[in-house]
């Protein structure tokens, strides 16, 4: 996957049916609102219901934090960066997040819609509970998919911020220039967005040393700062 330009206004247009498309966008508080009380609720079953005592809470649902960088590494790069052969193929993977590589000022693409979301959670919930139930360790299962929410959340927030700020502290730098990088570099590399911990891992990290910082194009990519006259540039 990779867009001949990019355009810095505008979005795309997912679907005829405005109906469909209607649900193709959401806001972070929407997201926000439907997965805090549910994580809250999943913290408090767990110590209320399932006896889990106070720091096996805590490391459950840190374990579960960790779990989500993981699992937001693998699906950007083995399913959203997925290449693709057939045409439809290469529709479900632009509608995915081709989209957002094209029009990445597009601040209502930059969490997942709710109903899609919550499919994917309930699938992921699933797994996890039935695995742990294999693994005797079931009542550890709530709150660590509680993390892996949580997880999720801070991914989406932290990459609404990317795109919109410059990072608040210095050392949260390398995190913005990764994702920019492959953003305007090359989108093979830098697939971490709320981490840059599996990039590391798997060789994926951008050199940022030898990497020239292209500022103008930082911000372009920014979409709460003033735009550009041209609107769209060529991708290099």
């Amino acid at each position: 996957m990779k867009m001949e330009k990019i355009y810095n206004k505008g979005q795309a247009r997912l679907f005829e049916n405005r109906f469909l498309e209607i649900f193709t966008k959401t806001h972070p508080l929407v997201i926000w609102g439907m997965y805090g009380p549910l994580i809250i609720f999943l913290i408090f079953y767990s110590s209320a219901f399932k006896n889990v005592a106070l720091l096996s809470l805590i490391l459950s649902f840190l374990s579960g934090v960790l779990f989500w960088t993981f699992f937001e590494y693998c699906i950007h790069r083995f399913a959203f960066h997925f290449i693709a052969s057939s045409k439809r193929l290469k529709r479900v993977v632009y509608v995915l997040h081709g989209n957002h590589h094209e029009y990445p000022r597009d601040k209502e693409r930059l969490f997942m819609p709710p109903l899609p979301s919550l499919v994917i959670a309930a699938v992921v919930f699933l797994v996890i509970f039935f695995t742990s139930k294999m693994a005797g360790i079931n009542e550890f299962s709530f709150s660590f998919f509680a993390g892996f929410v949580m997880g999720y959340l801070l991914y989406g927030s932290m990459h609404y911020a990317i795109h919109a700020w410059n990072p608040p502290f210095k050392w949260m730098k390398p995190l913005w220039r990764n994702h920019h990088l492959h953003h305007y570099k090359q989108q093979e590399k830098g697939f971490g967005v709320s981490s840059t911990l599996w990039d590391h891992v798997f060789g994926t990290m951008f050199d940022l040393e030898k990497e020239k910082e292209d500022k103008e194009k930082v911000r372009e990519l920014m979409f709460n700062t003033p735009k550009s006259p041209k609107g769209d540039f060529d991708v290099q």
